[in-house]
């Protein structure tokens, strides 16, 4: 389908760069604990990684096709590339200057980084023994010199690049070597012994470079030294299409491929002599435009989303325990309680173990004969796929659709898939050209002489990790224009060639999209008729031009509209004769925003509804995703609540509009840092 390109319409990647800007914001915010700072660092660094290898990528993609090609926007994808590069050079310096003050501000608390230059005479054993007994089998130095090629960079790997020389005899040949990080193996940061009340941490890659002595010990070189260096690699998963072979088979050969992808970015220690770098970029065959990015000391700054906890407990946010649901809590049977009331949980606020408990005692219900559930991402460790292992041993009709397409996630739901299917669990693996997105759990129970559905429709992951971080919603019903409606994607998903018709859910690919802008055009008819006319948006991301152009509409024909956007927002607010009814904020604080919740005034008889899907064109066309209506008074009060302590926040809230300055909601009056206040809202709930 061709739509129109909104007259103004902010590009993709340079909203997702202002998005990011604004979690390195939440690192320099004195007002944080420094911990979390140094955690959000991780945060911001992950998040370029990925931005990387998927976004610049595809558009590096595009750029190369023979001839003049441009993105689905209309731009030049060169030119696209540019502006990135030159943002992320001046997002790496503002990156290095809070990392420094950050160690600055731990050295106040008594913290101290130590690097290999500094080590005091009472750690050296430490380090010589944690070296021996934790790293020495996990590096495989490989020497340089005489390979014709430079050893492969796998993709989210950090490495040493080492160069051994004699000071004195300038005219003797250096050796060269490359030295993995093993961070998957070791922990990043390592905290030393504590003999005053100093405390103090060292980097793995400092304990290597204090043992390249011992290492390279059998080269007579008086001097060694070692910068790090990173490879971004392109990360699509080019799936063959032999039909011979399974999606398992596909995937696997695909993830393999991913680690030897093209380079889409080079970053290396700006402390490097050229020598070095040189030598690297001759032997790798790097050019300009694979994004040879200086950057400081230390790569890979995820790890610092697992920072140690270590000092003062003020250095960490204080706890908030999840709380419990007054509806759900202490029950013998969940299903005996969503029988009579639908019931909605609000993640990381309170409880993820319901959902968990909604399964497991559907796993032993005599009465229950039909469990489905539709997977995007587990833990680890999931207790959700321990559920459902238990339900089949008990003689339930288990069925799961597992997404083996989750980006990055792919591995770990191969082997769920196969550990369900060894449990004798029915496995699917979704639609050809569809992600499977949704967040659905049906459960089919005995009752009498028919049968009763229950379902779980959702906005986040069946995730008990996430659950804790991540500021989702559930809701779990048995009202039957709901759960005649679920029943029928699962149907869908498994016989995708019969036609289904959906009464009252909204579903992608069907009629997200028009559905509403059936609803926005409501809007539109009652503000022309001088009624009120109201619009609130909570989504993570929005770049669907149709619903763009659509709401630039509204705003023309007086719709009030206030949209909560996490991350990338195309749509230009605040425009006069275009969206001047149009406010767009951004909330980052201490848990990620990921529900996508939806408010229409609709003459007074307001609509609410909660989904998977966010506004991006892939949610829409290629993503099978479920929004449900909320019937139920109680909670849409909630989402009320929810969404106005939101739309008020002036703490953690930012100002979207073209320019991107990402400056912090004026504050007026009481403070209101939403998320505090929204805690505090479901635990006054509980009195």
């Amino acid at each position: 389908m061709s739509v129109k390109m909104p007259l103004k319409f902010i590009n993709r990647e340079v909203s997702w760069l202002s998005f990011n800007e604004r979690v390195l914001q939440e690192a320099e915010d004195v007002k944080n604990p420094i911990i979390e700072r140094m955690k959000f660092l991780g945060i911001f660094s992950n998040n370029r990684d990925e931005f990387f290898r998927v976004r610049v990528a595809n558009i590096r993609r595009v750029a190369e096709l023979p001839g003049k090609n441009f993105l689905s926007t209309g731009e030049d994808p060169k030119m696209v590339l540019d502006d990135i590069l030159k943002q992320v050079l001046k997002q790496q310096t503002r990156f290095d200057r809070v990392y420094k003050r950050l160690i600055k501000d731990l050295h106040k608390e008594n913290i101290y980084f130590l690097n290999e230059t500094q080590i005091e005479e009472g750690h050296k054993d430490f380090i010589r023994d944690f070296f021996v007994d934790k790293v020495r089998t996990n590096i495989v130095p490989i020497i340089i010199n005489k390979r014709k090629s430079f050893p492969f960079l796998k993709d989210a790997s950090t490495y040493m690049f080492v160069k051994m020389y004699n000071k004195a005899d300038k005219s003797e040949k250096s050796e060269y070597a490359l030295i993995e990080i093993p961070s998957g193996q070791v922990d990043r940061i390592i905290t030393l012994p504590s003999s005053d009340k100093r405390k103090y941490l060292i980097m793995l890659d400092d304990i290597i470079r204090y043992n390249l002595p011992q290492v390279f010990s059998i080269f007579n070189y008086d001097t060694i030294e070692a910068y790090n260096i990173k490879v971004t690699r392109d990360a699509e998963l080019d799936i063959d299409e032999d039909i011979s072979k399974s999606l398992v088979d596909k995937l696997s050969k695909g993830i393999k491929n991913r680690q030897v992808g093209e380079p889409v970015r080079f970053v290396y220690d700006d402390q490097m002599p050229r020598d070095m770098r040189q030598l690297i970029e001759k032997k790798m065959k790097l050019q300009k435009s694979d994004n040879l990015i200086p950057g400081g000391r230390y790569h890979n700054f995820k790890d610092y989303i697992a920072f140690p906890q270590i000092g003062n407990s003020k250095l960490l946010n204080p706890s908030l325990p999840p709380l419990a649901n007054k509806d759900l809590e202490g029950v013998s049977s969940i299903i005996d309680v969503i029988k009579k009331k639908d019931v909605a949980c609000f993640y990381p606020f309170q409880k993820f173990d319901y959902v968990i408990d909604f399964l497991r005692q559907a796993a032993i219900d005599p009465n229950v004969t039909t469990i489905k559930i539709n997977i995007y991402r587990v833990a680890n460790n999931s207790r959700i796929i321990n559920a459902l292992i238990n339900a089949a041993k008990n003689g339930k009709d288990v069925t799961v659709l597992i997404e083996l397409r989750a980006r990055f996630d792919e591995h770990n739901n191969i082997k769920w898939s196969q550990n369900l299917e060894e449990e004798g669990v029915k496995v699917h693996f979704g639609l050809r050209g569809l992600k499977v997105h949704s967040k659905l759990i049906m459960v089919k129970r005995k009752e009498g002489r028919g049968q009763t559905t229950y379902v779980h429709v959702g906005t986040g992951n069946f995730h008990e990790k996430t659950a804790k971080i991540y500021s989702d919603a559930s809701l779990l019903t048995s009202d039957k224009r709901i759960a005649n409606d679920i029943e029928k994607v699962f149907d869908f998903v498994e016989r995708p060639y019969m036609n289904k018709r959906f009464n009252n859910i909204i579903i992608s690919p069907y009629n997200t999209r028009s559905k509403f802008i059936r609803l926005i055009n409501q809007e539109i008819r009652n503000a022309k008729k001088g009624k009120p006319a109201k619009i609130t948006i909570k989504l993570n991301n929005f770049n669907d031009p149709e619903l763009i152009n659509k709401f630039y509409e509204a705003s023309c024909e007086g719709v009030e509209i206030k949209m909560i956007i996490r991350g990338i927002c195309s749509l230009v607010p605040g425009v006069k004769d275009l969206s001047e009814n149009i406010e767009v904020v951004s909330i980052i604080d201490r848990y990620l925003e990921h529900i996508r919740m939806f408010h229409f005034h609709n003459g007074g008889n307001e609509l609410f509804f909660i989904g998977s899907a966010d506004w991006l064109v892939r949610n829409l066309d290629r993503r099978v995703e479920v929004t449900t209506p909320i019937y139920d008074s109680e909670i849409q009060d909630n989402m009320r609540e929810f969404l106005d302590l939101q739309l008020k926040d002036n703490v953690k809230a930012r100002v979207i509009d073209e320019k991107g300055k990402n400056k912090y909601v004026p504050k007026k009056g009481k403070k209101v840092r939403s998320q505090i206040e929204q805690y505090n809202y479901f635990k006054s709930l509980l009195d």
